[in-house]
């Protein structure tokens, strides 16, 4: 089968959630013999063409920079959706694209029907006229409206969690026979195989240093617990806005020999033996299209703090007792949580049974599964629209929490 995978940007050269993804599906569906594709921007010199693990790269754009300031930038959406037109051209059985940016949907859904071809999509988080107006002021209403034409678009949508599934359908109306769940994911072996850090922490977090990630509340929550473990450490790994923020907040607290700031940490193997010297992975974020750091955490012998916001997906992994616990966001709450397993030592393979089925290599062969069946709904189970309702209901009834964790967000603040 020839796959034509369509994402503006690919990993390793940017190392996002999505690209990561991409990355793990793509090779693992190359070694079982399908032809695959990627369509992407130029992140590489030399060829526009290159194989990379089995996979062929295509750059059908130039490199655009993703960012303009710290907002995703409208002109890399625009030109890298304009190259897909080029598309029209390729041979391929199947054409799955990334949302994001949602311009590229047009492109490819035109494409599709000049080929007929069913277009897939992977979404991986729905943001919402409200969000997006937060996210860019007064224009965020257009963007808001563009999500929403182009979630009419595809034939058959995969999201990364039963989250996002229900919100395709709460928010923008999608029928559920559309939609498969087919999670984000980790190599379980990979991570066995790592061993740990000599550098040893506390709690750590890792993730990009955004307003949502209130990581402010960690920093919070360590000065609460300085005061029973005088030494105790944490570990921030992450870039983005609130960096310096946060580095400031620190040092008014008295915590900057408790707290240690990484900006970046270029190998994740590294990332993973660093995670493994910790005792738990503090992710206080509010707003998660899935959340994979809480697998792989997990996968490092990690239990996992997170918060029970309503546009969390991340609270969804959380098996309370098991692999860590989901909390209401305040610092002592989270002070509370981390205490608890302060005691307790890591233990690589705590979760192996757990974090199965998020294994890259049954996540590929459920996607596989979707590409090679002519109805959608013979590639997700009898049980899965039952949840995917019972997630609805459950959105439905909390959309009221954005307000509550906006005004106690003003409220520290002040």
């Amino acid at each position: 089968m020839k796959i034509a995978i369509v994402s503006d940007a690919i990993y390793p050269y940017n190392k996002g959630g999505k690209e990561k993804r991409i990355y793990e599906i793509s090779t693992r569906l190359a070694k079982r013999g399908h032809e695959v594709t990627i369509y992407c921007m130029k992140w590489w010199e030399g060829p526009d063409i290159r194989i990379e693990e089995g996979v062929q790269l295509k750059a059908v754009s130039p490199y655009y920079p993703l960012y303009a300031g710290e907002r995703r930038s409208i002109k890399e959406a625009l030109l890298f959706s304009l190259h897909c037109l080029k598309l029209v051209k390729e041979d391929f059985d199947i054409i799955d694209a990334d949302h994001m940016p949602h311009f590229v949907l047009f492109s490819t859904k035109l494409v599709a029907l000049l080929k007929r071809k069913k277009l897939h999509v992977i979404w991986n988080e729905v943001w919402g006229t409200s969000y997006w107006v937060t996210y860019m002021g007064p224009s965020g209403v257009l963007a808001g409206l563009i999500e929403k034409i182009t979630s009419m678009l595809p034939d058959k949508f995969t999201a990364v969690s039963e989250h996002t599934a229900g919100e395709l359908t709460t928010k923008l109306k999608v029928p559920l026979h559309k939609i498969a769940v087919v999670p984000n994911g980790i190599s379980v072996a990979d991570l066995e195989g790592i061993v740990p850090a000599t550098t040893r922490s506390d709690v750590i977090f890792v993730g990009r240093l955004l307003s949502n990630k209130n990581v402010d509340v960690l920093i919070e929550s360590i000065a609460l617990l300085k005061t029973k473990y005088p030494k105790i450490r944490c570990v921030i790994v992450g870039r983005g806005p609130e960096r310096n923020n946060l580095i400031k907040l620190a040092q008014k607290h008295d915590l900057l020999e408790n707290i240690e700031f990484i900006e970046h940490i270029a190998d994740h193997n590294q990332l993973y033996a660093l995670m493994k010297s910790s005792r738990v992975f503090a992710f206080p974020s509010t707003r998660e299209g899935f959340g994979i750091v809480v697998l792989e955490a997990n996968g490092c012998g990690l239990p996992v703090i997170t918060t029970d916001y309503h546009q969390n997906a991340a609270r969804y992994l959380i098996k309370e007792g098991l692999n860590g616990k989901a909390i209401s966001l305040s610092k002592e709450n989270l002070a509370n949580a981390i205490d608890v397993y302060m005691e307790m030592n890591p233990d690589p393979t705590r979760y192996t049974s757990f974090l199965q089925p998020y294994d890259w290599d049954n996540l590929a062969q459920r996607l596989e599964d979707i590409y090679t069946t002519e109805s959608l709904s013979k590639a997700v189970s009898k049980e899965e629209p039952v949840r995917l309702e019972a997630y609805v209901e459950a959105l439905e009834m909390g959309t009221h929490e954005e307000v509550l964790v906006s005004a106690s967000k003003s409220a520290r603040k002040e």
